[in-house]
């Protein structure tokens, strides 16, 4: 590679066009393309990738293109591949074994008829009811290839900022889109970024750009897929905005446990540097701006801003008080600006498509006050208990019923809709009577949850409140820092609290115990993990508490998940003695002849829910 000039970019955009240009006549007839982010790798893509290239090899099949992607979003569905032969649209393959591979290369590839077995149609309300803008790319381009990126007229835009843009006019174009960040804070990226430049002018400093890949909630892996799939448009974002600010210098601080997202984006810093699209003189022009990978050892603490600039600086990610604006001092005390994947992401499409048909999407006015609404669209991991589950990219003000129903396609094997936490282990439970909520940032505070990064986590009739609210402060709690007394005691007094009533030790006060805690913590803790921190906790108790009173004062679990508060039990009535459950049980608690009612021996039950699970006649109940 060699550095290339502006119109380079043109060039190299026909020409990788052209050499995957598919046509019965050749030198091209089919593309397959696997999808290898890490769901997929995770599902066993890797033989997928294997059998395919050794089917390509073995019948010597010049004219099919084999290539990688990240994954298309439909994550409960890899591994996947999709299948582009000339004439035809493209073609997605879900749920594949290598034997399924090798039929798809003889049915649809050699001889032209599709498999149906394992089709995956383009038609379904997961795809059609998502907008596709952050995620334009994922699933079409390799990402350890920058001139798939530009083939989709990457870089073009830094080169028209470079070049026939002021600094000044890039941030009031980011201001007049109300982009606001997408790593929970909300907070306007223009106003941001202009903070941050005039702080640098100010004091005649250096100005920082970091990119926070720290994704730390359960359940969240939105920043982690755009990596995979398309990190070149996070590069170009950075660039862009160390333009705006005046910066020479940038970060990602991603966390360790992303190896692939890692891989990724070291291949794409390389070969940005190689062109010259990162470093000196970037594109022929007198701007230079390069970044650097920093890697954080997986703490959730260090997605908090001071707390990531800390660990930037070598020193242990604790966060320090607001007041002081990492835009005026942040890393190393200089003017620093940061945003996260997401965000960094939007500021490329954002320039390039302009202001109104970012503003077109979305909720409120933003016409004189970038607070005023909800632009553009947001990015969601849609997980727990809700048949599609995958990575999802929907317009600010789509419904949570649209996003759980028609995208999520509803609640696995027919049961009830419970709660829906958004917003990551910080964000609120919200009920049934939420589901018709525009998903927006105003809507979501309202209710008492939060955007938050976009986890997503769906929950059934048999999801208990209590344990979840368990769950979320216990992974809090050793999550925090430590720091502050008001978040590291009220989380520990919190979970204590917690644990009891799952154990059937709860008592009069509790309930009230934990709202006193909550307030405390929210007043007075140093940071937003502590403040946010009794959200679920609160939300269960505002929208759940009959389920509290039940634990407490029944010592009854109503879902059947704490398992100090019921004991399993076989209907004979319904019991048909298939011996199913008895040969299943792993500590032999279940008796019984074959095709007569078997019995539970609750001395020896360890409730670990086999019996429960396999039983197809819904004899074994929970008492």
């Amino acid at each position: 590679m060699q550095r290339i000039q502006i119109s380079d970019l043109d060039k190299i955009k026909d020409e990788t066009l052209k050499s995957q240009h598919l046509s019965e006549k050749g030198p091209l007839r089919a593309k397959v393309t696997v999808h290898m982010g890490t769901c997929g790798i995770s599902a066993g893509a890797d033989k997928i990738w294997d059998t395919a290239q050794e089917l390509v090899d073995q019948r010597n099949m010049r004219d099919i293109l084999l290539t990688k992607s990240g994954c298309v979003g439909y994550c409960c569905h890899e591994p996947m591949i999709t299948v582009e032969t000339a004439g035809l649209p493209p073609v997605k393959y879900g749920d594949l074994k290598p034997k399924d591979v090798k039929k798809i290369f003889e049915d649809h590839i050699l001889e032209g008829t599709i498999v149906e077995a394992n089709r995956i149609a383009d038609d379904l309300p997961f795809f059609t009811k998502q907008v596709q803008f952050v995620c334009k790319n994922r699933g079409l381009i390799d990402p350890e290839k920058i001139d798939e990126y530009i083939a989709q007229d990457g870089y073009k835009t830094l080169a028209k900022v470079l070049t026939e843009m002021t600094p000044d006019e890039v941030i009031n174009t980011v201001k007049t889109s109300a982009l606001r960040g997408r790593g929970g804070g909300g907070f306007p990226a223009g106003v941001k970024w202009e903070t941050c430049r005039h702080a640098g002018e100010e004091r005649n400093e250096e100005r920082y750009v970091i990119c926070n890949a720290d994704e730390g909630d359960p359940g969240a892996f939105m920043d982690r897929s755009i990596i995979e799939s398309d990190p070149h448009s996070v590069i170009e974002g950075m660039a862009i905005g160390a333009y705006a600010i005046g910066s020479r210098q940038g970060y990602i601080y991603i966390r360790k446990e992303y190896p692939v997202a890692v891989e990724k984006m070291d291949a794409a810093l390389l070969q940005a540097k190689e062109y010259g699209l990162l470093g000196e003189n970037i594109l022929g022009t007198d701007f230079s701006f390069d970044i650097e990978i920093h890697r954080g050892a997986g703490a959730l603490v260090c997605g908090e801003s001071t707390a990531l600039m800390a660990s930037l600086e070598g020193r242990a990610g604790i966060p320090r008080a607001k007041y002081i604006h990492t835009v005026e001092y942040g890393l190393w005390n200089k003017p620093s600006c940061l945003n996260n994947v997401e965000t960094w992401a939007n500021v490329s499409l954002i320039m390039n498509n302009g202001v109104d048909k970012f503003t077109s999407i979305g909720t409120g006015d933003v016409s004189k006050n970038p607070w005023g609404g909800s632009k553009g669209t947001k990015v969601f991991s849609l997980t727990g208990n809700v048949n599609n589950t995958g990575l999802i990219e929907v317009p600010m003000g789509i419904t949570l019923r649209e996003i759980i129903y028609d995208i999520g396609g509803g609640i696995p094997g027919g049961k009830k809709f419970k709660t829906v936490q958004t917003g990551g282990p910080s964000g609120g439970f919200l009920p049934e009577k939420f589901l018709d909520l525009p998903v927006d940032f105003d809507s979501l505070d309202e209710a008492g949850s939060m955007m938050g990064s976009g986890g997503m986590i769906v929950g059934d009739e048999e999801t208990c409140m209590v344990d979840m609210a368990k769950y979320f402060i216990s992974f809090l709690q050793e999550e925090s820092c430590g720091k502050c007394i008001p978040c590291r005691e009220g989380l520990r007094c919190m979970l204590s609290i917690l644990e009891n009533i799952c154990r059937g030790e709860g008592q009069e006060g509790d309930i009230e115990a934990l709202k006193d805690l909550s307030r405390v913590m929210k007043q007075s803790s140093l940071c937003a993990l502590g403040q946010s921190a009794p959200n679920p906790v609160l939300t269960s108790l505002q929208y759940y508490q009959e389920e509290y009173e039940k634990h407490i004062y029944e010592k009854k679990c109503p879902a059947g998940v704490c398992t100090a508060l019921y004991e399993m039990d076989i209907d004979p009535e319904l019991c048909t003695g298939c011996m199913v459950c008895a040969r299943n049980c792993p500590v032999g608690a279940i008796s019984g002849e074959k095709q007569k009612p078997h019995k539970i021996d609750r001395d020896k039950c360890i409730k670990c829910n086999v019996c429960y699970t396999l039983c197809k006649f819904n004899a074994v109940k929970k008492v």
